[in-house]
């Protein structure tokens, strides 16, 4: 870009050397350093700006954006976060120039025919991306909507159109919702950050999936790991720090459990952070790994913190202020406030802030951390240290047509006008079609669905006795925006039952049509005998009509018969209502 210094925006640098002006209406930090420049574009949008039906958006945006970049030496990245997203070069002057240009003019207008390609090279991606310790706590944390998508796979690609990723960019990937840093004095020339006109977006408000915290679920990650979201703050961010040193000493150093043990501090938005603790263990020392978890917990929530513990910490945190030219190592974390709208602080006090931190405020950070707490333990429950099992199961089913599974009687499908349920001896699943986040629906008649709490039902015609037409509560009550037509499947994948469990099924007794008709018989006597009964009642009580008295064998007769009727269709009606008969 040419500038008009006549109408050039104004350009003001802070006390730690940070220059913040705007370039193309995109706010700018700049701050100097030596060596290559170093640049990054944020945007305010990531995956819990998404629903699970278009989940995968943002990051086929992202790649859309860097294709015309080639394979060339420059070095660039790009990454899409759960709250933003972020194209970063370092190169010459003239490198990161052509690169930030290029970004923004694939925004402006992106290369879509390349969609399905980037789109298999995301499912790829996503393949061979490695899973960390915390992987899965945030779907339970937060169901199947805002933070909880991270925990999920891509499910919206097979259904997103050019449409849909050109009005992505337009709306998300606009002027007002960007910041850019860059190492050096000034803006560059030529520098050309052209972008949509729109608004800043604030970050997703969280969704939630646990009824109570503190609480815990039973998972296989080879260890302990406990998750809680505090409010951002300097108190926060060094109790993390100790908390880590603590559960190294006491677990890997003293117990000798694990050998990673460790905790960390991320910011989620503008006003909070995850603190995430982990510890890995052998199978024969997981009991131990637990119990040993939770008392340094206990620990530090009843204020046992060692100053020394606080001392170290500060000094570290401290530390990272002598960092040679440091306005310049500053302008990502500096960015990302900016962009997020989180209070800036300038060195001196973040300084302050660090050398006020009490070994009172942790203790305080300890018990907020515990009342939030969602812990994933191996083996047994925790219940024991006062955490509440999180829900593995829905509290609820339909009352709808069941259908039984060909292999197994006692699993079987309720479908109904409003939700589905899944029933089997040791589980209830129910997806309510108002609150499905997605349905994907297969050619071959397969659905699978997720409610916003996360719980899922995969429905397999060639798995369950369904009869003409069964899918139409499903396709009619489902929000179109929920679902997503997927591709036919290999017929190999097409999952088929066991001939010779069905055929055990078939052979064992089941209820013909002569016997459903004899319930229902049934069911008309009952009403009829309870109108009987009634009457005899009221006729045997009534000194009008029966001066000498009640006949109280006649009355215990009637009742005796009409409870004989009725009970069989009661238990007909109750194993209905739950999915067994």
């Amino acid at each position: 870009m040419d500038i008009d210094t006549t109408t050039a925006p104004t350009a003001t640098t802070d006390a730690d050397g940070v220059t913040t002006t705007t370039v193309d209406g995109v706010r700018t930090l700049l701050a100097p350093r030596s060596g290559p420049v170093t640049a990054g574009l944020l945007f305010r949008v990531g995956r819990a700006d998404e629903t699970l039906a278009t989940s995968g958006i943002t990051h086929l945006v992202e790649h859309l954006a860097l294709h015309r970049h080639g394979m060339g030496d420059l070095h660039y990245n790009g990454a899409t976060a759960a709250a933003y997203t972020l194209f970063t070069v370092t190169g010459t002057t003239a490198d990161v120039v052509e690169y930030l240009n290029g970004v923004c003019a694939a925004l402006r207008d992106l290369p879509v025919d390349r969609l399905e390609t980037e789109k298999e090279i995301l499912r790829t991606e996503a393949a061979g991306r490695g899973r960390g310790p915390g992987h899965g706590m945030d779907l339970w944390r937060y169901g199947a909507r805002s933070y909880g998508l991270v925990d999920y796979a891509e499910t919206g690609l097979p259904a997103i159109t050019a449409d849909d990723v050109r009005d992505w960019a337009r709306t998300r990937f606009t002027a007002e919702n960007a910041v850019l840093w860059m190492t050096g004095d000034t803006v560059p020339e030529g520098l050309d950050l052209t972008l949509p006109a729109g608004a800043w977006l604030p970050a997703p408000e969280p969704t939630s999936a646990l009824p109570a915290t503190p609480a815990h679920f039973q998972g296989d990650a080879g260890g302990v790991v406990l998750t809680s979201v505090l409010p951002r703050s300097t108190a926060a961010r060094l109790f993390a720090e100790v908390l880590g040193k603590e559960l190294f000493r006491e677990l890997r150093q003293k117990g000798g459990y694990s050998y990673t043990a460790a905790a960390e501090y991320h910011p989620r938005d503008a006003g909070h952070a995850t603190v995430t603790a982990y510890a890995d263990a052998l199978p024969a020392q997981q009991d131990a790994l637990v119990g040993a978890f939770v008392d340094v917990l206990a620990k530090l929530r009843a204020g046992r913190i060692e100053q020394a513990d606080l001392d170290s910490v500060r000094a570290s945190a401290l530390a990272q202020f002598d960092t040679p030219e440091l306005a310049a190592a500053m302008l990502p974390g500096t960015a990302m406030d900016l962009l997020m709208r989180h209070r800036r602080l300038a060195v001196a006090g973040a300084r302050a802030e660090i050398e006020a931190v009490t070994v009172e405020d942790l203790h305080r950070v300890a018990r907020e951390l515990w009342a939030d707490a969602l812990m994933q333990v191996p083996g047994r429950g925790v219940d024991w240290a006062g955490l509440t099992a999180a829900p593995a199961a829905s509290p609820e089913i339909v009352s709808g047509r069941r259908y039984s599974a060909l292999e197994d009687g006692k699993v079987a499908l309720l479908v109904a006008k409003d939700g589905i349920s899944l029933v089997t001896p040791n589980e209830q699943i129910t997806v309510r079609y108002a609150d499905c986040a997605l349905m994907q629906v297969f050619p071959d008649g397969a659905r699978h669905l997720v409610g916003n709490d996360g719980f899922g039902i995969t429905v397999e015609p060639t798995l369950y006795r369904l009869t003409l037409g069964w899918l139409a509560p499903l396709d009619a009550g489902v929000p179109p925006a929920s679902v997503v037509r997927m591709p036919p499947r290999d017929p190999a994948r097409i999952p088929r039952p066991n001939p010779s469990n069905v055929q055990r099924r078939t052979a064992r007794p089941h209820r013909s049509g002569a016997v459903t008709a004899w319930i229902w018989v049934l069911g008309t006597l009952t009403v009829l005998l309870s109108v009987a009964t009634g009457v005899v009642v009221f006729a045997e009580t009534n000194p009008a009509l029966s001066p000498e008295g009640p006949d109280w064998g006649a009355v215990f007769f009637s009742g005796l018969l009409t409870a004989t009727c009725a009970y069989p269709w009661i238990e007909y009606l109750r194993k209905r209502r739950r999915g067994e008969g």
